[in-house]
């Protein structure tokens, strides 16, 4: 997103702020409050809005997890300042004044014809949907996202909690919001979708560099970003925690903003972002070359040596490029400070490269 024509101070708080910047794919990773940024973004520059906003359950409750009870503390950024010594009743004017704040913030940097859509439990999703009624939200449907496998209820006092709520909502009234109606449906063996959706939570693989408290799976965001957005448009997350909304939006062809404020997080998000971005390719040869003078008939398929001889070992760093994702340079070294040194020696600056790939090869003589 161009930062040239805002305001200085808006910009350098940008600036300060950014953890990461793919101009490339149009990707913008922001560690700061979502407040801040929100402010500093220009008015009416985003297509969609997709926020998971703190649930506010880490007061004191209890939950099940790998079958074990254990007590509801996703991080200090899901407790309730001021609530401590009131585990049972979270203050709801508290709540709700804070969904008004970050949903005002996210309705002014929404385009005329942009929607939004939030996620979250019976514990926070009313004060939502009340705050987007109060701000001349226009809401278009509530999502029920059915979990297959959830938690049991350890109280026996209610049912199973295994839903959440996802509210979709368009600007305000006069917005003509994106809907893919069709692609929806074919994607629905072709019938129309309903509002009610069975996708399993984040599956193993979506947690190999780590896991987010209240990670969505990718599959749900994916779906969302089908439904109503277009390649090229612009998809801002306001908490985007393990960066699963960025990830979506980059295999989807989106342009993408995130705001979190945990550096945890955001090391996560750039772990999961950069393995999408990179791909390497590697090319083995082999040489077979026989070093007997004469071929002999003996089978050697089961010999064993007692020792190897090493030598040969190097260790390579290649440089890909910010703006042509190729290798620009490659130096042998045996740190990446030396190799980063060569890269500078050779006229480029550190801003050239947006990955360095390290290779290590050693030979042995058997």
């Amino acid at each position: 997103m161009p930062t040239s024509t805002l305001p200085e101070s808006a910009a350098a708080i940008l600036a300060k702020a950014e953890a990461f910047r793919d101009n490339k794919h149009n990707l913008v990773l922001y560690q700061e409050d979502c407040l801040k940024i929100l402010a500093a973004l220009p008015k009416e520059s985003v297509d969609l809005i997709f926020a998971d906003p703190p649930y506010f359950l880490s007061n004191g409750g209890i939950t099940c997890h790998a079958g074990k009870m254990v007590s509801v503390h996703k991080g200090d950024w899901d407790k309730l300042p001021g609530a401590e010594g009131d585990p049972v009743r979270v203050r709801f004017d508290m709540v709700h004044e804070f969904n008004r704040t970050w949903l005002q913030a996210c309705q002014r940097v929404l385009k005329p014809n942009g929607s939004i859509w939030v996620s979250g439990t019976a514990h926070v999703i009313h004060s939502v949907g009340f705050a987007m009624q109060q701000l001349g939200f226009k809401l278009l449907n509530d999502i029920s996202w059915v979990k297959p496998n959830p938690p049991p209820n350890l109280s026996c006092r209610y049912f199973t909690h295994a839903t959440e709520t996802i509210i979709w909502a368009a600007k305000n009234a006069k917005s003509r919001h994106t809907f893919n109606y069709k692609e929806m449906k074919l994607t629905n063996h072709n019938k129309q979708m309903k509002s009610v959706w069975e996708i399993k939570p984040p599956e193993t693989w979506e947690k190999k560099f780590g896991k987010h408290p209240t990670q969505k799976p990718v599959a749900l965001l994916e779906r969302i970003l089908r439904a109503s957005t277009n390649e090229g448009d612009v998809v801002l997350d306001p908490f985007a925690g393990g960066g699963t909304t960025l990830v979506s939006a980059l295999s989807l062809h989106r342009q993408a903003v995130g705001c979190e404020l945990s550096a945890e997080f955001i090391t996560i998000a750039l772990r999961r972002i950069c393995s999408n971005l990179v791909h390497a390719q590697i090319s083995i040869a082999t040489l077979t070359i026989s070093l007997d003078p004469q071929p002999l008939s003996e089978d050697r398929s089961k010999c064993v040596h007692s020792s190897l001889q090493l030598i040969q070992q190097e260790c390579r760093f290649y440089f890909i490029g910010r703006t042509k994702r190729e290798i620009i340079f490659s130096a042998l070294a045996t740190t990446i400070e030396d190799a980063r040194q060569k890269f500078r020696a050779a006229g480029h600056p550190d801003s050239d490269a947006i990955f360095i790939i390290k290779t290590e090869t050693e030979i042995y003589l058997a």
